[in-house]
């Protein structure tokens, strides 16, 4: 037969052949495994089960406890019983097994660290220093199970296998080129591979969704993070049947994402840089690149080990992966590759490892085995940044919040509530602009702008927070040197102007920093501020900047959000911080004051450096607020760049739950 070279193409010397074999390759594995100890060493033999020795540092070396067990032995992991992860949680783990070959050849056999991999899988992937675990979902094997595909070789392979089955596992298999000896397509009929890992057996497992009629296609949908995903474990060489099968199982679930996991796929260089093999072309133009669906591929085969991008049809990423480790010490040692999943950070952390050179005790590995309890190579653990709402929203749009009544965000003590979803999308507001306070209360905006301000300084849009009420905001477009642009402000005699809030009061908005946002032109900018300056207002205390605003919900250079004012019951000032945001993402912060101690929240968590000195009310002169601008030493100093929501301010404490995000 003809194996498929690392370099993609067809070749007459195969890379993985049979090591009783007289070819060069046959020659290079023998070499390989005389390097890794493995020939004339005696842990080659069919006789050691499910767990035999391990590569041990020395002969006769005694373990560290004393305890005189066979040196090198590895323990045997405790396994939970059933299948339990949880499908809710926004973390979990897909995990897959590349090529374990070398472990199943003839009459050499070595399950051990096969189930020590599975055994892993079913404890969840758990920290035995701190009890937590991965939440691991489904387990996928990339084929070449075994080198020869020999009835003798998946004896000993089901065996393994055996326990995912009695714990009612989600996994996958598939067939690589050795596990079926062939270069036929998926139409070959009969093999012990098909014996072994059968329709019926994969009907089993957690999850199982079908398989093609042929057997050798499965497609399993499990459940994680609160949705279904797929997995599709693909033959090695798909035919014309399997193609249609493979697309016909997408488009039968068109809001599912997909994980495909095959044999032969893509190769890298050396220095980990992935392209798609001659098969991999045909996979790709026939089945990946015109299903959206598919985000992220993993096939075995070819080591080095790699990953590159490609873009699909639909210009969307697909993250393309080479994982393979049976070129090195033990086979691998059945190497296996954690993707952790986190949809709150947007981030899948993959790390590569052999749990069962882990469970052997550090004095007690070989130097070999040293080396490769775990990978760290750039193409072995990284980081995929990946906004799965984003990602998924060509067949999977998440449903957008709809607009709120503002009657409904008219809580007790509302003393100002301010939206800005009455403009078209773009349009300048005008001179004229009034925004009504919708409380009733009386406190409606009125536009102003500095000196010199162009036309179209302050927009409506039609962007806004996805849990923002009101499906609108504005787009401020200051500056500070010069100072350009507009804001608005309360009128002269609204009530808002005089309260001091000594009761405790709650300031909510949302804000948004463009991409474009400079430190330089923007810093201190604010939000929300109150005319009149701290000297004013006879403040003196520690740390008093005479000229600054009574009351500011301001940005830093860093950008940080900052709660600075002087309240009623201090002679200086009191201030809360916030943590730098980055931009181009909408963010809803609250300062909440119960009339003692001040708390930020954003996006509805707290913020660390609220101050712990009781802070009661807030100082006023009787001025309006304003809306976009910040005065310094009573002088309009700069005015906001991005984009304001909601505004609501109460005259009480709020707990989180009744925010406006709420």
């Amino acid at each position: 037969m003809h194996d498929i070279h690392e370099s993609g193409h067809e070749c007459e010397c195969p890379r993985t052949a049979d090591l009783d074999g007289d070819g060069p390759a046959a020659a290079g594995r023998r070499r390989f495994l005389r390097g890794a100890g493995l020939l004339g060493a005696g842990v080659g033999t069919a006789g050691l089960g499910l767990l035999g020795a391990a590569p041990a540092r020395a002969a006769g070396s005694e373990p560290a406890d004393g305890s005189g067990a066979e040196p090198g032995k590895a323990k045997k992991a405790k396994g939970k019983g059933r299948w339990q992860p949880d499908p809710d949680a926004r973390r979990f783990t897909v995990v897959v097994m590349p090529d374990t070959q070398y472990l199943f050849d003839q009459d050499r056999i070595h399950p051990a660290p096969v189930e020590a991999s599975i055994r892993y899988v079913l404890d969840g992937g758990v920290n035995r220093e701190d009890g937590t675990d991965d939440n691991i979902v489904f387990l996928a094997h990339l084929g070449d199970v075994t080198e020869n595909g020999l009835a003798v070789e998946y004896a000993a392979v089901t065996k393994v296998f055996g326990l995912l089955d009695d714990a009612g596992a989600a996994y996958g298999v598939l067939a690589g080129n050795h596990d079926v000896r062939s270069s036929t397509d998926d139409r070959r009929g009969s093999t012990p591979y098909l014996e072994t890992f059968s329709k019926a057996r994969a009907a089993r497992t957690s999850g199982y969704h079908g398989s093609s009629p042929d057997g050798y296609n499965t497609c399993h949908i499990f459940r994680a993070g609160g949705r279904p995903w797929m997995l599709l474990s693909l033959d090695w060489r798909l035919s014309d049947a399997g193609f249609d099968w493979a697309n016909a199982v997408i488009a039968a679930n068109p809001k599912v994402p997909v994980i495909l996991t095959t044999h032969d796929l893509a190769f890298a260089d050396d220095a980990g840089r992935a392209e798609l093999s001659d098969y991999g072309r045909k996979l790709w133009d026939r089945l990946i690149s015109g299903n959206d669906q598919i985000f992220l591929t993993v096939n075995g085969h070819y080591w080095p080990p790699g990953r590159t991008v490609l873009k699909n049809r639909a210009g969307h990423d697909v993250h393309v992966h080479i994982t393979n480790y049976q070129d090195r010490y033990y086979g691998g040692a059945a190497m296996i590759r954690a993707y952790r999943f986190d949809l709150d950070r947007n981030t899948v952390d993959a790390t590569t490892f052999s749990p069962w050179i882990q469970e052997i005790a550090a004095e007690e590995r070989n130097p070999l085995a040293a080396q490769q309890v775990e990978l760290t190579s750039d193409v072995d653990r990284f980081s995929l940044a990946i906004d799965f709402d984003r990602r998924f929203a060509g067949f999977a749009p998440v449903p957008r919040r709809p607009a709120r009544r503002a009657a409904d965000l008219l809580v007790r003590d509302t003393a100002a509530y301010w939206r800005f979803d009455g403009g078209g999308d773009g349009a300048a507001v005008s001179a004229q602009q009034v925004v009504k306070d919708l409380s009733g209360q009386g406190n409606d905006l009125l536009w102003q702008s500095a000196p010199g301000t162009p036309d179209g300084a302050l927009t409506w849009s039609a962007e806004h927070h996805p849990d923002q009420p009101a499906h609108g905001s504005l787009l401020f477009k200051g500056t500070r040197s010069p100072v350009r642009g507009a804001y608005l402000e309360t009128a002269p005699t609204a009530p808002l102007n005089r309260e001091t809030f000594e009761r405790g009061f709650t300031v909510e908005a949302f804000c948004k920093l463009p991409a474009a946002w400079d430190s330089g032109q923007s810093r201190w900018s604010a939000l929300l501020s109150r005319w009149g300056t701290a000297g004013e207002a006879g403040r003196s205390g520690p740390g008093t900047d005479a000229d600054e605003p009574v009351v500011t919900l301001s940005l830093s250079e860093a950008p940080a959000l900052q709660w600075c004012v002087y309240p009623v019951n201090q002679t200086g000032g009191s201030t809360c911080w916030g943590h730098q945001l980055p931009l181009d993402r909408w963010w809803h912060v609250a300062v909440v004051n119960d009339g003692k101690l001040s708390r930020m929240y954003v996006d509805g968590c707290e913020v660390a450096r609220n101050p712990a000195t009781p802070a009661v009310g807030l100082a006023t002169l009787g001025r309006p607020w304003m809306l976009g601008g910040y005065a310094y030493a009573g002088v309009l100093d700069k005015v906001f760049h991005g984009y304001i929501g909601d505004v609501r301010i109460v005259r009480r404490a709020l707990r989180v739950r009744d925010f406006m995000t709420a």
